[in-house]
């Protein structure tokens, strides 16, 4: 069965605190409908390989782990639906001594990676991607002269363009009249924006995980941005906040994010807050179509009557890992909720638990 996110955070948290004393920890990664004998094979010439690596040590903690990884493969006809990760290496610290280790499971969805590596530390960026947020933050910090449009998801700030106006800071007019000169550089800004808005289309139209923009600058330079109706309506609708800044440079889309805090942390708990009272509007409603308290819940997954989980996120873990696992197998939605909100700590309170159904069982 598939782990759950919580059990490959959990995971991840495990294989990242190991590192091997020398290039010894084996990482496999097989992809879904992969042939595991194909992998078997490589995994032989890979150890034929080993035998070559003149540490004695080393060399036998290598063919061991590969030997280990070859023995759990050999009963496997098919890889498992999401595909499969396989760790195994010697985690001890002390020279000479042998503390060899395996761990295999299912990830929490497709892996479409094919990869194996022998290292100080095990390779674990195809799992973390998996755990990354569902949700991203468009942004854009501008002035007349430069640009740069990012992404934020989660805690990482990818820049994805930089521009420049090309409008020089100081422009001698010559000969030319002072209203002519103040109509060249209203056009070349006018252009400017419409590039700006040109490459937001790019970067965030087609973006099914954007949740919303925010933009900042100095005072008149992103309100006309946003005021004149450069940017196409549905990606102005996305539009959270206007942020006063100075920077127009990567480190303006950090100080941006920053100043933005109370916006984002707002996103997060409105849809929190929606989640829990549809939760609590069920459980008032007649027609037993919500459950709470652990008991009920656990039930309604074995009936498959459940249609969204709730859970808090200060109960324990080994439960939360449980109701995952029965929520995944019976295809109901899993809700995390905080104490961060007046209904998040109600809910908590009652139980910690609950659910919404799909019929009544």
């Amino acid at each position: 069965m598939a782990a759950t996110k919580s059990e490959t955070g959990e995971l991840l948290e495990e294989l990242e605190s190991h590192k091997g004393k020398h290039t010894e920890l084996i990482t496999v990664y097989i992809p879904a409908g992969y042939d595991p004998n194909s992998v078997q094979k490589q995994l032989e010439a890979e150890k034929a390989t080993a035998k070559n690596i003149k540490s004695t040590a080393t060399r036998k903690n290598v063919i061991d782990a590969l030997e280990k990884i070859i023995r759990e493969l050999k009963p496997l006809n098919k890889v498992p639906e999401n595909g499969l990760a396989l760790f195994c290496g010697n985690i001890s610290q002390v020279e000479g001594q042998q503390d060899l280790q395996f761990w295999a499971f299912e990830p929490p969805r497709t892996l479409n990676t094919r990869l194996y590596r022998c290292d100080k530390e095990f390779v674990l960026e195809p799992l973390k991607e998996m755990l990354e947020v569902e949700e991203v933050f468009g942004l854009l910090v501008m002035d007349r002269k430069e640009a740069t449009i990012g992404l934020l998801e989660g805690k990482r700030i990818e820049v994805l363009q930089k521009m420049t106006s090309g409008i020089a800071s100081q422009i001698r007019a010559g000969g030319q009249s002072a209203q002519r000169f103040h109509r060249i550089l209203e056009g070349q800004t006018k252009e400017f924006y419409k590039r700006i808005a040109d490459e937001m289309k790019n970067c965030f139209f087609n973006l099914p995980k954007l949740k919303g923009i925010i933009v900042g600058g100095p005072v008149p330079t992103k309100d006309e941005f946003l005021d004149n109706e450069y940017l196409m309506t549905q990606l102005r609708e996305k539009v959270l906040g206007r942020i006063d800044i100075g920077d127009t440079s990567e480190s303006g889309l950090w100080e941006l994010v920053e100043k933005s805090n109370e916006i984002l942390a707002q996103q997060e708990i409105t849809k929190e807050k929606e989640a829990i009272k549809s939760y609590f509007t069920a459980l008032k409603e007649s027609g037993g179509k919500a459950t709470i308290g652990l008991p009920d819940t656990k039930k309604a997954l074995e009936y498959g009557a459940a249609e969204k989980i709730f859970m808090s996120l200060k109960i324990d873990k080994p439960i939360q890992r449980e109701i995952e696992k029965l929520a995944e197998s019976s295809g109901a939605e899993v809700k995390m909720i905080s104490t961060e909100t007046v209904e998040g700590q109600q809910f908590y309170n009652l139980s910690g638990v609950g659910a919404i159904l799909r019929f009544k069982f």
